[in-house]
């Protein structure tokens, strides 16, 4: 609560044509708060946006650690379940050390560049893009001074590898993306810093070295890549997911689209004596003709996508992936959580199966292609390693899309969910709740710098979703430049150009307001058990757990939450004073209350951090009780009780013996809110 500055509230205001400094300051505040509630109108159904907000502070020394100096570009590494990350620098490789219960420790192995012929200081650096677990070490490539190379860390020892073409991009602004899978590598990086601009999807290394055609990706920009193993060995799959220029130059057509291409990849079965060639199936040796022998021949692509009808909203624009297997193991039941925008910086979820971009590939028509399909039809996987015919593989490369778009999955074939909020990365956490249900937390960066975790859960027919929390997880703001989840550790590594920050998944004290307060936050990690809110995780017993998305509340022992004791200010006549009440939820509506008649209502997405009564002149109608109360579907509580006294009454109070220390302190307090106000509008 944040009483009234003490200045305005001893001073009478003067009704003077010619209004003093303090009347013009008191327009000036006015005017603030009224543009705080425009600024509030502006932002949409709030119901997309997170319930509360936080900032996680962590325990000092164990969970937020300094890099020391700026990094513009980092690159994280961190196996399951184990105690360290690693960080890529700008020359140098940090290691950090979260054991639990000991502070962090800091690691620093220098990895400067081999200068040659630099054209600035920024092309001399040796900034690290890739990080990759290699035996028993660590494979550290980087950009070299343009000289893109490879290192091994060994037990602390570094020994140079040399230059890696396609391991490492030239400029650590080039979008780049490798992908490992045994003794094999795949590489979007070009390998000529000159020549070659033309982005390619290669095997870098393997049996022999391929590429996509020049002419079946404009201008692409890759974002994942994964590789399938599936039912029969020789039909294993390489889908990668990124995003081109469109080719529909309609002027009302989206600049970007975003896209899953899939390759055929044959599990090693013995030398190949001749090139073969088997889809992007992972076996794919190339072609028998001089047009085929190096590029892949089982290369399609599908356009994703991600629109929602009822308010005819269309997100072009691919953002992250992230693939959740499934616990059983069916590859095809495999989600893939797309993160998608639009040019006016919206964001939605798409949820697809792989099951379902495999249907696409296999049963759809060529875009473009009014003949019959030759036999065996573009980007089928051939056992035995048989080549691709030539006629096939030059239907495919002039006709590389399929006809058939790849759609959400789900009844509506609608976004999972959208918002207003810009959504950068995902991870996404499969859990069991205390009461053994299933949900899926999903993990997403915003370009504000901050976390939003939002939890989806199962009805008969679809999902639904709740954004729990926003969490901002460094100390100094700033952009979020990686993101790691760790299931087991039950931790999120989150990097900035500043620090490292290790957040819990089950981040539960910050759900303040008793039982209510917790099972309102509707967090699987959380729950409440004797008197506190608590990990799911860390108490012996089942906890008292509600994820439903109405009436969770209802669920404690006690039929009402707990109410804010009263706080009492003397006030005199014909001052003006403020009444601040702090909005934790976002999903409820507030209203300062007097008597029976409401005096202010701060709508659900008010984005001031507080719903605030202004009182211009202080007559004897306005002394008396003031409650804030929050209204949030049924969950109705009073989140502040403040009562104003006339002077004469406080007085008779005091003589009655009433402690006035309450109302001497609020009053000081109250000094702070219009330069809060002026704080958060500039803000």
């Amino acid at each position: 609560m944040t009483p009234p500055p003490p200045g305005c509230a001893a001073l009478g205001i003067p009704r003077a044509r010619v209004p003093s400094p303090l009347a013009r300051s008191g327009l000036l505040l006015r005017l603030l708060l009224l543009l705080l509630g425009v600024a509030a109108t502006t932002q949409g159904h709030p119901r997309n946006g997170p319930r509360i907000s936080t900032v996680w502070k962590g325990r000092t020394g164990k969970d937020q650690v300094d890099f020391g100096l700026a990094e513009p570009h980092t690159v994280l590494f961190h196996e399951p379940g184990s105690d360290f990350v690693w960080v890529g620098g700008r020359g140098k490789v940090y290691l950090f050390s979260f054991r639990e219960g000991q502070n962090t420790s800091v690691q620093t192995v220098n990895i400067g560049s081999t200068k040659g012929s630099c054209v600035d200081k920024r092309d001399c650096e040796n900034y690290i893009t890739l990080l990759e677990k290699q035996g028993q070490g660590l494979l550290i490539c980087g950009t070299n001074a343009r000289r893109p190379s490879c290192w091994t860390l060994v037990n602390g020892t570094v020994e140079s590898l040399g230059e890696r073409r396609g391991y490492a991009p030239f400029s650590p602004d080039e979008n780049s993306l490798v992908l490992f899978d045994g003794e094999e590598v795949y590489s979007t990086i070009r390998k000529q810093e000159y020549n070659g601009k033309i982005p390619r999807f290669r095997r870098i290394q393997g049996e022999i070295e391929l590429y996509t055609s020049d002419t079946v990706m404009q201008n692409p920009q890759f974002i994942k890549a994964t590789i399938v193993h599936q039912d029969q060995g020789y039909d294993d799959k390489i889908y990668y997911f990124f995003r081109e220029d469109n080719p529909d130059k309609n002027p009302e057509a989206p600049l970007n689209v975003s896209r899953v291409a899939q390759l055929c990849r044959v599990r090693r079965a013995g030398l190949c004596v001749r090139p073969c060639v088997a889809q992007l199936c992972r076996g794919d040796q190339g072609g028998e003709s001089s047009l085929s022998v190096s590029k892949w021949n089982t290369f399609l692509k599908a356009m994703l996508v991600c629109s929602d009808p009822t308010t005819n909203r269309n997100f072009n624009r691919l953002q992250d992936v992230f693939l959740l297997p499934d616990p059983n193991g069916r590859w095809r039941d495999t989600r893939v959580y797309g993160v998608f925008s639009n040019p006016w910086n919206y964001s939605a979820v798409c949820v697809y199966s792989l099951g379902d971009i495999d249907k696409v590939f296999r049963t759809s028509s060529l875009k473009g292609y009014h003949t019959g399909l030759p036999n065996p039809r573009p980007g089928k996987c051939l056992p035995d390693r048989q080549p691709i015919p030539t006629e096939t593989f030059q239907v495919a490369d002039s006709h590389p899309e399929v006809a058939q778009r790849v759609e959400p999955t789900g009844p509506q074939k609608t976004p999972l969910f959208h918002s207003k909020s810009h959504y950068q990365k995902v991870v996404v956490h499969r859990m069991n709740s205390s009461h053994g249900e299933t949900f899926h937390v999903l993990y997403l960066t915003t370009d504000r710098g901050t976390i939003h975790k939002v939890v989806e859960s199962r009805d008969v027919e679809r999902s639904l979703i709740f954004n729990i929390i926003e969490i901002q997880p460094f100390r100094r703001a700033a952009t979020i430049q990686a993101l790691s989840l760790d299931t087991e550790r039950r931790k999120l590594y989150v990097s900035s150009q500043w620090e490292l920050s290790q957040v819990p998944l089950d981040l539960c004290d910050v759900y303040v307001g008793g039982c209510h307060g917790c099972l309102m936050a509707r967090d699987p990690y959380c729950g409440w058990d004797q008197g506190h809110c608590v990990s799911i995780y860390s108490s012996p017993r089942q906890v008292l757990q509600s994820i439903n998305l109405t009436d969770p509340h209802k669920q404690c022992p006690s039929p009402k939450p707990e109410e804010a004791p009263v706080q009492k200010v003397s006030l005199a006549r014909n001052s003006r004073y403020y009444l601040s009440c702090p909005m934790e939820s976002r999903h409820a509506t507030y209203w300062w209350r007097h008597g029976q008649k409401v005096e202010q209502r701060c709508e659900p997405g008010h984005q001031s951090p507080n719903c605030i009564l202004f009182i211009e002149n202080l007559t004897d109608g306005h002394y008396g009780h003031y409650y804030c109360e929050a209204q949030e579907g049924s969950y109705l509580r009073k989140a502040q009780h403040w009562q104003l006294l006339s002077e004469d009454e406080a007085k008779a109070e005091h003589l009655l013996g009433h402690s006035h220390g309450h109302a001497h302190a609020a009053s000081l307090w109250l000094g702070v809110l219009p330069t809060l106000t002026l704080g958060l509008l500039v803000h």
